[in-house]
């Protein structure tokens, strides 16, 4: 047997591997559309326009914004994280966009949920529904770029879904004043409507510190239109009921079943009841109908969405209403809606859940002036409801006292603008139902007889100060639909923001007190803020771990300023030396690496760097230090400095930085170009000895702590850090830049180039593609010198990654690449995700979670699938017929079951404890190390296979790829299905699951048989 070929078994599982093409390749056109039709994943053109019984009852997730961990990684990475963000000045509620997008794209879903829930208590509502291609979206610089912009709704989306199943409680921010034995902060404060506007005052006004709040609704469940109006699929009940759980969290009391009305609550009895201020978030209650309508109601088949809504909301909305409710029976029937709004379209979505054979969107303008955003139209039209413009109702078809069809006129736009209606264009639609959804106002004399003695405009809305919410009546307030401005929920949710403010100014301004011109509303705190990640190191207490090395980020004092403002625990200064010593940098000198993707932009995976050291003179940086130690004592500044190899030089410098006032010492051992052919740098840095005798200088020299900065360029780092020790260092800074050239263009011109003869050097590679070399580094020194301090640097982007160094040695943090791909607010990120990480190892319930990341569920598109397979027993995929399978499957189970009985209510409360102590960092340095070992520690007794999810499955055949020719050809690949399988032959390798695309679709699983080894010949 030929050992160079493959066996016939490998042959045959080889069958549709890549091969190299030696001639052209022709198909038949008519076998191509046969095989067109077999792997079609997206909608096939013209299909019937009656929609068969597939959405019965199914109210699943159709956005298709909704994102996974990895839909949500991806779509981050693309965030340029701009300056003075068009998105965020294009939320009303003013979101800070890209800093929740840095933190998902860090894996801290914490900070990027308490960077939303900040400024928008209902922040995982408004990621479900806000109309994000006219607000935010619509203000993305990558419109601008081929690949387009931002999914920023399904980010907001992913990130506050991920806080809510950590199941934490919100918590007012213990540094606030204690506020609650001042009388103005025990006003009662009544919200009438339990809707979005009320839910966010009342959380404000709870921050603030108001211990009196109460919310009254007038049903017998939360939420408002959110909950009654907006359907299953596109905002769940649960969402909303996490959202009021938040906000009752602080405090705030809800009594439902409280109505506005002359029989119910007044604002003057409220008055008389002790409320101090009331704001008022009760919409708009009354639906607008046409005249043509006038004496038919549900017994007819003519319902308005105010009705209609409600009524599919309370069958299909688990834990929104105890009545066990049906669904309206729709089936087999034709439904006209009237209407161009996203009402519109959710009361034509919902007609088809409730049976409806066709649904017919009516409206009287042109597709031009729909007023629904382009997601909502889109749905419907994916649907296959059917839109009818330029058509206005004029008469109602009724036949024994049941609507059977609905005649319409013509409308045109004339010279003058104007919509008219031209007669003798006459159209009837034969229908069964027919729902309006032409708006909605207050026209209920009860409702308004119960808010006197308010001021009414023309429209019938109370008159509104729109920058302060206040009404005619200064102890009251209004928004939402009411106020009528708000026209989304979002902005309804800013209009409560507003008004909380003002109702804070309100109460206080009662009892003499005065309040900021400038709103200034407290964050969202929950317990993990109150984690404390400060460290003892080298005697030196350090605020956080998180500190800028010395590099490009600290090249003036005026940047490291900004940085403690910002939250760095410490800065390393740019290096500097003796005035003998100066250096003129070249240009170009800093360029992006090329060791990922081709990515443009920040994301950058390395940098490549020939700059040397400061250009400033040592008294401009001894000058810098004293003036930062002098505004921020709590903060440590670090001063770096270099030397040649001279006692006298390291003496000298080392004393006049520590008569500056620095904390401590970085001493730059290990620069890579440049300074070491100055016998500078890496010059000392890769010679023991040459280390060993400039620290024994500088302890001589100095009290304060120093900590000599490695060079990762030396066979043997761990030699380099015990001379350092011996020499008195208090610790080592692991590690420096490793030497590199990042590469060459086609022209053989190497980059950067300079100079007009294109000359380039050795430079120093930095960023994500050295953190392998830095770990690797960090755990080393910290195996063989247990518990040494160590600053570790090299590729930290991350609280993920930071708690990574951690764990292998580290004690401190230095940052430099991750800034330059975006800012010094990074820190913001870490500080919050390093909380989150320690604080969630503390939750038994949360043991499962690999950091801030819960279990992968079985997804497709983001959304849950369930397992199904076919009348032989296999899986199914997702294309062609297996698709249209799969479809009929889940329509015949879902027409079969109530969507009541489809799923449970979620709980959210209680909130989960903490069942053990937070651990300290000190406590978590080095938990790592005694994993890590040399090779022969490791157990080849103990093997793995893998393991393929075929539901998680996208059919790539990356692993079968992967495996051929990079494994042990040991998965097969279907013809027919494209699924993988994993044969007996799998030796546990793990390339399937390094080059899967889908996160957790592969898993090592221990192997229930005796590991043999293929020797390919028999040994001797």
């Amino acid at each position: 047997m030929a050992l160079s070929k493959d066996v016939p078994d490998i042959e045959n599982l080889l069958e549709l591997h890549p091969r190299v093409k030696p001639t052209a390749s022709v198909v038949a056109t008519e076998d191509t559309v046969k095989a067109r039709k077999h792997w079609k994943r997206n909608d096939k053109k013209g299909c019937p326009t009656c929609v068969p019984e597939s959405l019965l009852n199914n109210f699943d997730d159709i956005k298709h914004t909704t994102l996974s961990e990895r839909g949500a990684l991806r779509e981050a990475s693309r965030c340029l994280k701009c300056a003075d963000a068009p998105c965020q000045k294009s939320c009303p509620t003013q979101l800070d966009i890209k800093s929740f997008i840095t933190s998902i794209g860090n894996k801290n879903y914490y900070g990027a949920a308490k960077a939303i829930l900040s400024d928008n208590p209902l922040g995982l509502t408004c990621g479900m529904v806000c109309p994000t291609s006219d607000l935010c979206v619509g203000g993305c610089n990558l419109y601008a770029s081929e690949e387009g912009p931002i999914n920023i709704g399904g980010l907001q989306q992913f990130a506050v879904e991920a806080f809510k199943d950590m199941r934490l409680a919100q918590v007012r921010d213990p540094s606030l004043p204690d506020v609650s034995d001042i009388e103005s902060y025990q006003s009662k404060v009544a919200l009438v409507g339990c809707g979005p506007a009320s839910i966010s005052c009342a959380s404000f006004l709870a921050r603030l510190g108001y211990s009196n709040v109460t919310v009254f609704e007038k049903e017998d469940y939360v939420g408002g239109l959110s909950s009654s109006e907006i359907p299953q699929f596109r905002l769940p009940f649960d969402v909303v009921s996490f959202e009021v759980e938040l906000m009752k969290d602080l405090g705030v009391k809800v009594e439902t079943g409280r109505a506005m009305g002359v029989n119910g609550l007044t604002l003057q009895g409220l008055k008389k009841d002790g409320y101090e201020a009331v704001f008022v978030g009760i919409g708009l209650p009354n639906p607008k109908c046409s005249p043509v309508f006038k004496g038919l109601d549900e017994s007819h088949g003519f319902l308005t969405s105010k009705n209609y809504l409600p009524s599919v909301a309370n069958a299909s909305k688990p834990g929104m209403c105890s009545c066990k409710a049906t669904m309206p029976d729709m089936r087999g029937s034709n439904v006209i809606v009237l209407g161009a709004g996203d009402t519109a379209m959710d009361c034509a979505t919902s007609a088809l859940r409730c049976g409806a054979k066709r649904v017919f969107i009516v409206f009287r303008k042109g597709f031009n002036n729909i007023r629904a955003v382009p997601e909502e139209m889109e749905a419907a039209k994916k649907e296959r409801c059917e839109f009818l413009p330029f058509l206005s109702p004029r008469k109602v078809i009724v036949k024994g006292s049941r609507i059977t069809g609905l005649r319409l006129c013509r409308t045109e736009q004339n010279d003058d603008g104007e919509w008219i209606e031209d007669e003798d264009q006459v159209v009837s639609l034969k229908c069964n139902y027919v729902i309006s959804a032409f708006g909605s106002g207050l026209s209920d004399e009860g409702v308004r007889n119960a808010m006197a003695p308010l001021k009414f405009d023309k429209w019938s809305l109370p008159v509104v100060n729109n920058q302060t919410m206040q009404t005619s009546e200064p102890w009251v307030f209004c928004g939402g639909d009411l106020a009528g401005i708000a026209q989304t929920t979002v902005e309804a949710v800013n209009d409560g923001k507003q008004a909380a403010w003002n109702v804070h100014a309100y109460l206080q301004s009662l009892h003499g007190l005065a309040v900021p011109k400038e709103p200034q509303l407290p964050k969202f705190y929950t317990s993990i803020d109150e984690v404390d990640i400060s460290i003892k190191v080298a005697g030196i207490r350090f605020p956080n771990p998180f500190g800028l090395a010395s590099a490009t980020p600290t090249t003036s004092a005026p940047m490291i300023r900004r940085a403690f403002e910002a939250g760095w625990g410490f800065a390393v200064t740019k290096t500097y030396g003796l005035d003998k010593d100066l250096v003129t940098n070249v240009s170009p000198r800093i360029v992006p690496g090329k060791t990922a993707d081709p990515t443009f932009g920040p994301g950058r995976s390395s940098f490549l760097n020939i700059e040397l050291i400061s250009e400033k003179t040592s008294q401009y940086w001894c000058d810098s230090i004293t003036e930062l130690k002098k505004d921020f004592k709590e903060n440590i500044v670090i001063a770096s400095i270099m030397c040649a190899y001279n006692e006298k030089d390291w003496t000298n410098l080392a004393k006049k930085s520590e008569a500056a006032g620095a904390d401590a010492l970085e001493l730059n051992l290990s620069c890579p170009h440049g300074m070491g052919e100055r016998g500078m740098g890496l010059a000392c840095g890769q010679d023991p000895e040459m280390v060993l005798n400039i620290c024994r200088w500088v302890r001589a020299a100095v009290e304060i702590p120093f900590f000599a900065k490695l060079t990762p360029n030396v066979t043997d780092i761990v030699n380099i850090a015990k001379a350092a020790h011996e020499g008195g260092a208090d610790g080592v800074t692991a590690t420096n830049t490793v030497s590199g050239l990042m590469g060459v263009q086609s022209s053989s011109i190497a980059w950067p180039a300079v100079g007009k003869e294109q000359r380039t050097t050795d430079g120093g590679v930095s960023g994500n593609a050295i953190r392998p070399i830095a770990l690797r580094a960090v755990s080393a020194i910290g195996r063989k010198l247990p518990g040494y301090p160590i600053l570790a640097t090299g590729g930290i982007d991350s609280a993920d990654v930071g708690l990574q160094f951690l764990h292998c040695g580290a004690h401190l943090l230095e940052v430099c690449s991750a800034i330059q791909n975006q800012d010094f607010t990074l820190v913001d990120d870490y500080i919050s995700g390093l909380k989150a990480l320690l604080y969630i190892q503390s939750i038994q319930e949360l043991s499962s979670w690999d950091g801030q990341s819960k279990p992968t569920p079985r997804h497709q598109l983001g959304k849950p699938v369930q397992p199904l397979k076919d009348s032989a027993g296999k899986s199914l995929p997702r294309f062609g017929e297996f698709a249209k399978e799969r479809q009929k499957l889940i329509a015949e189970e879902k027409a079969g079951k109530a969507p009541l009985e489809q799923a449970k209510p979620e709980v959210h409360r209680p909130a989960y404890p903490a069942s053990q102590k937070v651990m300290t960092l000190e406590e978590l340095i080095g938990r790592s190390l005694s994993k890590i070992g040399t090779y022969g520690e490791l157990s080849n007794q103990e093997q793995v296979v893998a393991l393929i999810d075929e539901d998680m499955c996208i059919n790539c055949g990356k692993c079968y790829m992967g495996c051929n020719d990079s494994g042990y050809q040991a998965i097969t690949f279907d013809p027919k299905t494209h699924l993988p399988h994993v044969t007996d032959d799998c030796t546990g390798c793990t390339i399937c699951l390094a080059v899967c695309p889908i996160i957790d679709c592969i898993r090592m699983v221990d192997r229930t048989t005796p590991y043999v080894p293929n020797r390919g010949v028999p040994p001797q």
